[in-house]
């Protein structure tokens, strides 16, 4: 389902438990995130900078309109789900973005995700204290 009628290119993303749904078209580049502004939604530099990173690369910045729907996780994993989706409809609008995009590492899905509280423990790896006496 690489087109979806008027919206674009559609592609989804994931980081941690956030899913993003991204769509990509020729415009002037607004990008609009669950009907927010980008300045509005995410308030850190760093994450403006993360989910622009495969834009810039390709130098599609100002060239393409990007429409996300994001739910669940954090700030951080959200921008890093943008980022992967916004990579994969890159390469749905043209396959020749395939090769750079995938070689800067933003096509693998970053598996990481909080490790579960084991029993007998207070978080996943850290212990009670322990007392000899």
């Amino acid at each position: 389902m690489p087109i979806h009628a008027e919206r674009g290119f559609y592609a989804t993303g994931r980081r941690k438990e956030a899913t993003a749904r991204v769509w990509l078209k020729a415009g002037t580049g607004a990008v609009v995130i669950n009907g927010r502004d980008i300045n509005n939604y995410f308030g850190r530099e760093t994450s403006k900078m993360v989910l622009a990173q495969p834009l810039a690369l390709l130098e599609q910045v100002g060239k393409v309109d990007v429409t996300v729907n994001v739910r669940g996780g954090g700030l951080s994993g959200q921008a890093g789900a943008i980022r992967h989706g916004i990579s994969r409809a890159l390469t749905r609008m043209n396959p020749d973005f395939r090769s750079p995009l995938k070689k800067a590492g933003f096509l693998t899905r970053d598996s990481r995700a909080v490790e579960r509280k084991k029993y007998g423990q207070p978080g996943a790896r850290r212990r009670f204290q322990f007392s000899k006496r």
